[in-house]
């Protein structure tokens, strides 16, 4: 991979943005209901988990490698994030291995009543199965399955109907050959419509609202699964999160969210991608993450003053997903990462964005803690991203930015030359006269002046 050859030099480390221990110290973590565990610290428990894992404080280690054993992958149930109000947890899995026999695993369902119990919840424990019922039904035949009524009385399960890989990449196909090289313009919308595209970014988005208002209003712990817990399943924990979760809604934020949510936990981007391998026919190729990045559009779109990164930074961060230029999206896991010694051999995309941030920079961001966000999911309010999807087609594509985010960046960019200028006029100004410094504001009491003009 180019990658591992790139010598570009970047003022900021990308590589410093996530730490584990330190987003759940963020979080109030670890506290009395729930522990740091180091069991998968040579990733002898799973093999596609991070080394570092947050999990009731009542579940031992024995216990969580017994639940491993009947957890598809061994992706057993961890925290993703936790309410701070509410205390109601995001724990993320794969699928029971139930089967067609319908087996049991008493370890599996006493650890989810611990889960249930840790916030002091008396309700029923949540279950969300991203899957269709169909398609959970059938994962029985291959020893799947899903949490039936019987074995986990105290969870209530529901399926959001989030189709597989294998749908996703057939209506990216259809979305492909409707953009590119022609469109005819008097049928685009009932070919926009055929491709099932903004039905599926509509899917997800009404997932993730689901598990957001069950935390946030309906005040209940959560398990979000689909078959191995590595591609819906992301797409809902990280999406629940940024309507949660203001924090993730900033740059440093959004890249800590990317690298805990999907990159440590598993997402398989070397497989949905195919880095470096030419069979574009691949079964496993899927953008799965890319319909994440079209949800986060969809909302930023909806709540333009919300988000602290702009557009470009999407676009971006779609970019270097395929361009092999970094070794943020490389390999399927961490252990593969740690193996092939991907932070000390090449380069963060973190480290371009962090040096450049302004160009990143959402000019009408207005900074709000502790605001949940809840996108309208509906097809009335969801669009084609035409800036993406149809940037190379100069028929269709929008020709002009959009004139007031232009005229703001001006502004903003006269407000610097104004305070870059006031700098040298003090400096000036504290060399010719002694003893300035005790009558005068500073050249950052006089930044701070001017910014608040703006």
């Amino acid at each position: 991979f180019f990658a591992f050859a790139n010598e570009e030099k970047f003022s900021q480390n990308g590589w410093m943005v996530y730490n584990p221990m330190s987003e759940y110290r963020r979080q109030g973590l670890p506290n009395e209901r729930w522990r740091v565990t180091f069991i998968n610290e040579h990733y002898g428990l799973c093999d596609t988990y991070p080394s570092l894992l947050v999990v009731p404080y009542n579940a031992t280690d024995d216990d969580l490698k017994k639940v491993a054993a009947f957890r598809s992958r061994n992706r057993i149930p961890v925290l993703s994030w936790i309410h701070p109000e509410t205390q109601a947890v995001i724990m993320r899995c794969s699928q029971p291995l139930v089967g067609m026999s319908g087996k049991r695993n008493k370890d599996d369902e006493r650890y989810l009543d611990i889960i249930r119990e840790a916030n002091g919840q008396i309700s029923k424990l949540t279950i969300y199965d991203a899957r269709p019922n169909v398609n959970a039904v059938a994962n029985k035949a291959t020893g799947g399955g899903y949490e039936g009524e019987d074995a986990y009385p105290n969870a209530e399960l529901f399926f959001l109907d989030i189709h597989n890989i294998h749908v996703m990449r057939e209506s990216l196909k259809k979305l492909k050959d409707i953009v590119y090289p022609n469109v005819e313009e008097s049928h685009w919308l009932s070919s926009l419509e055929s491709t099932h595209w903004l039905e599926h970014i509509k899917l997800v988005l009404t997932g993730a609202i689901q598990v957001a208002d069950k935390v946030s209003s309906g005040r209940s712990s959560v398990v979000v699964h689909c078959s191995d817990g590595w591609d819906r399943t992301a797409q809902l924990t990280s999406l629940a999160m940024l309507m949660l979760d203001s924090y993730y809604r900033t740059i440093e934020g959004f890249e800590v969210l990317v690298q805990k949510e999907w990159i440590s936990f598993g997402h398989k981007f070397a497989s949905r991608i195919g880095h470096g391998d030419k069979n574009h026919a691949d079964a496993d190729r899927s953008p799965i993450f890319l319909q994440f990045i079209d949800c986060v559009w969809q909302m930023s779109k909806q709540f333009p003053t919300a988000f602290e990164f702009n557009e470009q930074f999407l676009i971006t961060i779609l970019d270097h997903l395929y361009s092999c230029r970094f070794g943020t999206f490389l390999y399927n896991s961490e252990s593969l990462r740690e193996k092939e010694k991907v932070t000390e051999k090449t380069l963060s995309l973190w480290s371009l964005i962090n040096s450049e941030k302004s160009k990143y920079t959402n000019p009408f961001y207005t900074k709000e803690l502790n605001r949940a966000l809840y996108p309208v999911a509906s097809m009335r309010h969801l669009e084609l991203w035409v800036n993406y999807y149809i940037r190379w087609n100069p028929r269709i594509r929008q020709q002009q930015p959009n004139p007031v985010e232009q005229r703001y960046m001006e502004l903003l960019a006269l407000r610097d030359d104004y305070i870059r200028r006031l700098e040298e006029l003090q400096i000036t100004n504290n060399s010719k006269i002694p003893n300035s410094s005790a009558s005068s504001a500073s050249p950052s009491q006089m930044m701070s002046q001017v910014q608040t003009h703006f």
